[in-house]
C-alpha cells in the first residue's frame, strides 16, 4: 500500500481543500448575504432620495408660473411675490446629494430652505383668497392644482426615502 507519508499527504490535501472550501463559502457568505444587502439597501434609499429631490425640483418649477399669474391679479402684494421668489432661489442653492445626506448640517440647511419655501407657498396662497378673480382664473387653478399634486409627490417621496434609511439601518 500506501507509505505513511502519502497518507499524510494525501489527508493534508484533503483537510486543505476543505478549509479552503469553507473560507470561499464564508467569503460568498459576507459579501452575498452581508454587504450586498447593505449596498442595494443603501441604493434604493439613494434611488428614493433622487425622487425627492425631482418633486422638489418640480415643484420650484412650478413657482415662476404661479408667481407671475398672482403678480397680474395681485401686483401690489409686493413683499409676498418677493418672498416666494427668494424663498426659491435659496432652496434651489441647497443641493443635497446622496453622500451629504450623511452631514446633519446639510440637511439642515436643506430642510431649512424647503420650509421656508413651503411657509412662502402657503402665505401666497393665503392671499390668494382675497383675489375672486384670480380663482375663477382656469390658469392659476391649473397651477395651484398641480402644485397641490406635488406637495403629495413630495411627501409620498420622502416617505418612501425615510422606509428605505430605516431598511439600510435594519441590514
Amino acid at each position: 500500500g500506501l507509505s505513511t507519508g502519502a497518507i499524510v499527504g494525501i489527508v493534508a490535501g484533503v483537510f486543505l481543500a476543505l478549509l479552503a472550501f469553507t473560507g470561499i463559502g464564508l467569503y460568498q457568505f459576507a459579501v452575498n448575504g452581508v454587504y450586498n444587502p447593505y449596498k442595494m439597501a443603501d441604493l434604493k434609499a439613494d434611488a428614493q432620495w433622487a425622487e425627492v429631490v425631482n418633486q422638489y425640483q418640480r415643484r420650484s418649477d412650478l413657482i415662476p408660473n404661479l408667481v407671475a399669474l398672482v403678480s397680474q391679479a395681485a401686483g401690489h402684494e409686493n413683499s409676498t411675490l418677493t418672498g416666494v421668489t427668494e424663498a426659491r432661489a435659496r432652496a434651489n442653492s441647497v443641493q443635497l446629494t446622496p453622500e451629504a445626506l450623511k452631514d446633519p448640517d446639510a440637511m439642515k440647511r436643506f430642510s431649512q430652505a424647503q420650509g421656508d419655501l413651503t411657509t412662502a407657498l402657503s402665505k401666497l396662497m393665503m392671499l390668494t383668497e382675497n383675489y375672486p378673480n384670480l380663482k375663477a382664473n382656469e390658469n392659476f387653478l391649473s397651477s395651484q392644482a398641480e402644485l397641490v399634486g406635488t406637495e403629495n409627490r413630495i411627501t409620498v417621496a420622502r416617505n418612501r426615502y425615510i422606509a428605505e434609511v430605516v431598511k439600510v439601518n435594519e441590514v
